[in-house]
């Protein structure tokens, strides 16, 4: 009896996996993807953040929607701790990071797409500040994003943050210029364009030092394997380009310069 009972369990057990096996399959294809999540930090401005009534906007997410316009696709939009980005690739959470990331030493960990902007990182100081160049930053207490190209480029000049009297990390940089505002910090390392929105609003309150820290190129992070995913973002993106749509999204943000950083296509 327990020989017929076991012989029974094994015939369910295969029975069940063939059907989940059968259900597997039935999955639709990568060609039917019907959404398409961008990950991006929703504290950096004005690629990416969230407005005064809990939506998120910004250049790069304009972009990721008419792409899904385009392709027939809904457009999640995840945001995502900066430190954690690799993570939610990897996992599958997203399908991509497209938030101001620069691909400059990086393209060995992803899959990029051509490069669509220009970018600087540069440092910020508070309007009456006596830091000029650089060499002034020597003795101060500068701060960045943890993550972020501008740390990565500071780790580049170490004999320059050697001068520092401290190289702070922290999460965002709205904080980071509150930190300025406040005096805790007397610079920033950070990007251009989010210099240019924080100088829109704040000009009476922060100026921009006049050499780059370096310069560098944004694109779209995708995984190692989804070639045909990258390509067709990058296809829909070149389309964007020839009928005039891509600058017509960068002159929304034409106050913070994004027009003048632009790269594709050109």
């Amino acid at each position: 009896m327990k020989k017929y009972l076991a012989l029974f369990l094994t015939m369910v057990m295969g029975v069940s996996v063939l059907t989940g096996c059968g259900g597997s399959e039935a999955e639709a294809p990568a060609e039917e993807k019907t959404t398409f999540t961008v990950g991006f930090d929703a504290e950096y401005p004005p690629y990416g953040y969230r407005t005064e009534d809990g939506d998120y906007a910004g250049f790069d997410l304009d972009l990721a929607a008419e792409v899904c316009a385009r392709q027939g696709w809904e457009l999640v939009k995840q945001p995502i701790d900066w430190n954690a980005k690799d993570m939610e690739l990897n996992s599958g959470a997203i399908d991509c990071i497209w938030n101001g990331f620069t691909m400059n030493g990086r393209e060995d960990s992803y899959l990029f797409s051509e490069p669509y902007v220009d970018n600087s990182i540069v440092y910020v100081v508070n309007a009456d500040s006596d830091i000029q160049t650089e060499a002034d930053l020597a003795g101060k207490y500068v701060i960045t994003q943890a993550g972020s190209s501008a740390l990565a480029a500071l780790q580049d000049k170490a004999d320059v943050v050697a001068t520092f009297a401290a190289l702070d990390e922290i999460a965002d940089y709205n904080t980071a210029f509150m930190n300025l505002e406040a005096g805790t910090n007397d610079a920033i390392a950070v990007d251009i364009g989010v210099a240019q929105y924080q100088l829109q609003t704040k000009a009476d309150k922060f100026r921009m030092l006049e050499e780059p820290l370096s310069t560098e190129q944004y694109a779209i992070g995708f995984r190692m394997d989804d070639t045909e995913l990258r390509d067709t973002v990058q296809a829909t993106l070149n389309e964007m380009v020839e009928d005039g749509t891509f600058m017509e999204i960068a002159s929304k943000y034409a106050d913070y310069n994004l027009d003048k950083m632009v790269c594709l296509g050109k």
